[in-house]
């Protein structure tokens, strides 16, 4: 067999030596219909570190938020919101805050050393996080189970119950999901620049294939990379329709005709895909920097690619350009929207296990009418009006605070929030929209615990990195595919992979069992 070049045959080799070395009140202003409180308790002991009742008779609650728009957040103006929050719920629910801007890069060693102090009730967390992410806390018992004290709270009924569903772990409820897209789908995008030039007509695009005519313009064009991965095999986003990764990565799967966990790597639809890919960097449309993972994190925001995928997100087309700073056009539906086992949990909350009763239904409390209320979602995400944001003459949020910033996606709900500036008015209703078009995966809320198997997995991670990453980007002569697919299988089995997959089918059936118990 042959790879494309040397200089990917040295990547690879790199990867192998590698391989052996995440009570409701009124509101005065704010929009919300809270159904049920949970704070209103007798006094216990904290479970905090701190006096878990006020003087007043409040339940006092701690939390942990992770600030990833500024690297360090003024903390006395974090007071100040602090105090602007507590008076605006203090005749709402009986629940008090306490508050802790934290910079995204020192979040997780600063809230876990909270959490082994006792410090703690609720902190932002994510399925993606290391250290402190959603499995660190379930698999270290830190993360309350808050299933009995869900049913009936305005926080649960905010949210559509699929979403819910795809959040639990073994079918109980540990985690609050932030509501915003609850689903992973993927599109394709291109520069608009280019779709005026050839006069392309993008309607009849389908699959991934039918974009090759317009690959070879940009090849001809002297484009450097017609088709961008972006340094990302592909397989299992791309392929999500035929299959539930719940690994996230391409050599596991539930296949959804059977529902059964399979080896993806031994289907026909891994072997076309890697085909395709194989074929098109032959022909010059895709570059080996990707597999050499070389190519620029700044490329999007350049004229030299022609094609890249996009994840499927309400708006899409305006986030796209915002990001990449010039006009693209989406085609959209390249793979339908699933919620499952992690998109729900890209950004959540958990209470923690050392938490009271008491102050985990008062996190629920407090959850439940920031995510309902539009002054308490505005105060906690944006900060307090004309120090840390204005409105403009639309009634729209213009941030400018180097003091106190946060976005929708790791506060809060996005239907309270005031609308930033560059949002469209109907950026609720498209939310809404797409979250209800989503399919609910069969395998949702299903978490293969890998502690039988966690060396054997590892090991076969590192094989996909030498294998499975290089056949994705292109890496290999397109004839060599096949012969190729039983040498990274081989390596696979070599690593553990038949222990691996026979776990994963046992927890699966087991996880399907309990669901009809």
């Amino acid at each position: 067999m042959k790879k494309r070049t040397s200089k990917i045959l040295a990547v690879m080799l790199a990867s192998a030596l590698a391989a052996g070395s995440l009570a409701a009140c009124g509101s005065d202003s704010g929009t919300t219909d809270t159904k049920s409180t949970l704070g209103e308790s007798s006094n216990g002991t904290s479970g905090s570190g701190n006096t878990e009742k006020t003087s007043d008779g409040k339940t006092k609650i701690s939390i942990y938020h992770a600030s990833w728009m500024l690297a360090n957040p003024d903390s006395a103006q974090v007071q100040k919101v602090q105090d602007a929050i507590n008076a605006y719920i203090g005749d709402k629910i009986n629940v008090e805050v306490e508050l802790h801007d934290i910079a995204s890069g020192e979040f997780n060693d600063k809230a876990n050393l909270a959490l082994a102090n006792n410090e703690i009730n609720l902190l932002t967390t994510a399925s993606w996080q290391s250290t402190i992410g959603t499995d660190d806390l379930y698999r270290q018992n830190a993360v309350y189970d808050i299933t009995d004290l869900l049913p009936g709270t305005t926080l649960y009924d905010s949210m559509p119950e699929g979403i819910w569903t795809a959040a639990q772990y073994d079918g109980k409820d540990y985690f609050i999901p932030i509501y915003k897209e609850a689903y992973e789908g993927y599109d394709l995008k291109t520069r608009q620049a280019l779709v005026d030039k050839f006069g392309w007509d993008l309607s009849n695009i389908k699959t991934l294939k039918d974009i090759e005519p317009f690959l070879e313009d940009c090849k001809n064009d002297g484009i450097k990379y017609p088709y961008t991965t972006g340094k990302t095999a592909m397989f299992n986003r791309l392929y999500m329709d035929n299959f539930d990764f719940f690994a996230s990565y391409s050599f596991l799967g539930v296949d959804r005709e059977k529902d059964e966990v399979v080896n993806p790597i031994q289907t026909d639809k891994y072997k076309e895909f890697t085909e395709l890919m194989c074929d098109w960097a032959e022909k010059g449309y895709i570059s080996e920097d990707e597999v050499t993972k070389t190519t620029s994190d700044s490329l999007a925001q350049t004229q030299d690619w022609g094609w890249n995928w996009w994840t499927c997100v309400p708006n899409d087309e305006e986030n796209s350009e915002g990001r990449d700073k010039q006009d693209e056009a989406i085609v959209e539906g390249l793979t339908k929207k699933y919620m499952h086992s992690t998109s729900t949990l890209g950004s959540c909350y958990a209470i923690t296990a050392n938490s009271s009763e008491d102050q985990a239904k008062a996190c629920i409390d407090f959850l439940g009418l920031l995510y309902t209320d539009t002054k308490l979602a505005d105060l906690y995400t944006y900060g307090i009006e004309g120090e840390d944001y204005t409105l403009n003459d639309e009634g729209k949020v213009v941030q400018d605070s180097e003091a106190y910033s946060h976005s929708a996606w790791e506060s809060c709900s996005v239907i309270p929030l005031t609308l930033l500036e560059n949002e469209p008015d109907n950026k609720v209703e498209m939310y809404e929209k797409m979250n209800n078009e989503a399919e609910t995966s069969c395998a949702a809320g299903f978490r293969f615990d890998k502690s039988n198997v966690e060396a054997q997995y590892s090991a076969c991670v590192n094989v996909f990195e030498q294998y499975g990453f290089v056949l994705e980007n292109g890496g290999y002569a397109s004839a060599d595919v096949a012969s190729v697919i039983d040498e990274y299988q081989n390596a696979l089995d070599e690593a553990g992979y038949q222990d691996v997959l026979k776990e994963a089918q046992t927890q699966y059936d087991a996880w399907k069992a309990s669901k009809t118990e």
